[in-house]
């Protein structure tokens, strides 16, 4: 048996213009905005997230 490991991750994200940190997933598959100020920290690819925040934090 294969362990199953995932292949995405949680991001501990900083915005840029409000300074709020929030966890956006890793492969998202919509635009992540900030809670706060609603500015756009994530923008989907079709894999991995572009992500336009300052990534603070990995968590595995």
């Amino acid at each position: 048996m294969r362990s199953s490991t995932p292949k995405s991750k949680f991001i501990k994200v900083r915005c840029s213009k409000c300074k709020n940190e929030q966890l956006i997933f890793g492969n998202t598959s919509t635009v992540v905005t900030c809670l706060v100020c609603n500015k756009e920290v994530a923008y989907p690819t079709g894999g991995k997230s572009r992500i336009s925040a300052r990534v603070l934090e990995i968590l595995e």
